[in-house]
């Protein structure tokens, strides 16, 4: 990894409101130093017909319940859905649950949409931003679909697979932001912060 000084200008400090893996793996590529404290609301409160509206309200929740718990800190916070046909897909309730959404996407196209928040818990100031990017899936085998969901990988994803695990092998294009289908797009997430004297680079 290139090491390079932040061009950080504020006295925050900065918080992911995220146990997310991939989210925490991307904050890390970039060389930024945070500490990781978990949003704890409840998701099931929040039920819209609007993707692109409930990952905003998602994103914005979570940052605000995390702002309560830290004080003097730069929180980010992100939500992710996956939508075919205009049906948003969480995450699978079960190996089946996660067989039907594999078929389902198979051969053809849909989004995942990323919103991101970032809030001054000092000041309350926030900011939200979202993503949009078109995913084409290939053509998966009964047999594909019945392997992969054995490694356990599609349980607790979105749409039941990751772009940057054994899914990224069934992905035929994206037109978009890859960071955004991992769970946080980072083209977003700079703008965003440099609105508070954040610079990644």
């Amino acid at each position: 990894m290139i090491k390079k000084a932040n061009n950080i200008k504020s006295d925050l400090k900065l918080v992911l409101a995220s146990t997310s893996p991939r989210r925490e793996e991307i904050l890390t590529q970039l060389n930024l130093k945070f500490t990781i404290v978990p949003s704890k609301i409840d998701e099931s409160n929040f039920d819209y017909s609007n993707p692109v509206e409930l990952v905003k309200v998602l994103a914005e929740e979570k940052a605000s319940s995390v702002s309560q718990l830290v004080e003097d800190a730069i929180i980010i916070a992100a939500d992710t859905v996956v939508v075919h046909n205009e049906q948003i897909l969480g995450k699978p309730n079960s190996k089946y649950d996660a067989k039907k959404m594999l078929k389902r996407l198979s051969s053809d196209q849909h989004q995942v949409i990323t919103g991101v928040a970032v809030l001054n818990s000092r000041t309350g100031e926030s900011y939200i931003d979202y993503n949009i990017t078109e995913v084409k899936m290939t053509s998966l085998t009964e047999n594909e679909i019945n392997n992969y969901v054995e490694t356990g990988e599609p349980l607790d994803k979105a749409g039941a697979y990751a772009i940057q695990g054994f899914g990224g092998l069934f992905i035929e294009e994206i037109k978009g932001s890859y960071y955004s289908v991992m769970g946080l797009p980072i083209h977003q997430l700079a703008k965003l912060l440099e609105k508070f004297n954040y610079g990644i680079l």
